[in-house]
């Protein structure tokens, strides 16, 4: 099962990171790369995204925001914020993101979540959950 993907990170250099983390990765298609989070919600409307990778301090909306933007969606991904601040873990928690990656992240902490993403969506496939 191919995963659709899409990062967001207003430090370029982040953004660079990850997209080579996700061109690297076999079954996962990045589809666009973001230094803005406002242009993402209107990406997801008219493309089938599963998960967002996400930064939470950015300038124009944070990563919250955006996730609670994205949430209302009818084919909502799933989002994963990122920082640097591990209090924000818990804002994670309280607005249901998918999951939470402290920075510096790394190639494993990425792949792990792409994993467990996969393997949920295969467990509904099959009926299991």
């Amino acid at each position: 099962m191919a995963v659709n993907v899409v990062a967001v990170d207003n430090a370029p250099e982040l953004l660079e990171k990850i997209e080579g983390i996700f061109r690297n990765m076999d079954g996962v298609s990045l589809l666009g790369t973001f230094e803005e989070a406002v242009a993402v919600v209107e990406f997801v409307k008219e493309n089938p995204v599963d998960m967002v990778f996400t930064d939470i301090v950015m300038p124009d909306i944070s990563g919250i925001s955006l996730a609670k933007e994205l949430h209302k969606l009818g084919n909502a991904p799933a989002v994963v914020l990122m920082s640097s601040i591990p209090g924000f873990s818990l804002e994670a928690w309280k607005i249901q993101a998918y999951g939470f990656i402290e920075k510096p992240y790394t190639k494993h902490d990425i792949v792990e979540m792409i994993e467990r993403y996969r393997n949920e969506a295969e467990n509904k496939i099959d009926g299991s959950f």
